[in-house]
């Protein structure tokens, strides 16, 4: 075989060996968002569960835009109990940010729905 046939296989090999190292080492950082305390802790433990995912959880929507614009955030994920105009500004002030930062509408379901979300926002993360 051709030498550079060769090389070329195994630079492929070993592209797609980092390309699966970087798919599981990636660190999702995520924002969550609601008023119920119960149930923001328990999705901060589902979300914590998984490995490479961090989550830090607040009920004062006072402190969302500050938090988001100093720290990494990848995902906001909205909870029970927020006003229909807070949501709206989020959603609006993520857009707008000069980070990628995804929303997601999470009102229960559990693990697998949470999941499949977040799957659906980075499929390269995809088990």
């Amino acid at each position: 075989m051709d030498e550079a046939f060769i090389q070329g296989t195994k630079k492929e090999k070993f592209h797609h060996q980092s390309v699966y190292t970087l798919r599981k080492m990636k660190t999702l950082n995520f924002l969550v968002i609601g008023k119920n305390e119960e149930i923001l802790d328990t999705l901060k433990r589902i979300i914590t569960n998984n490995e490479g995912w961090n989550a830090e959880i607040t009920s004062d929507e006072r402190v969302c835009e500050d938090f988001i614009r100093e720290n990494h955030v990848d995902i906001v994920l909205l909870n029970s109990g927020l006003s229909e105009q807070f949501e709206s500004n989020i959603k609006d002030f993520c857009r707008k940010i000069e980070k990628d930062v995804k929303v997601i509408d999470h009102y229960g379901g559990g693990n697998g729905l949470l999941k499949n979300e977040v799957y659906t926002l980075f499929p390269n993360l995809q088990p």
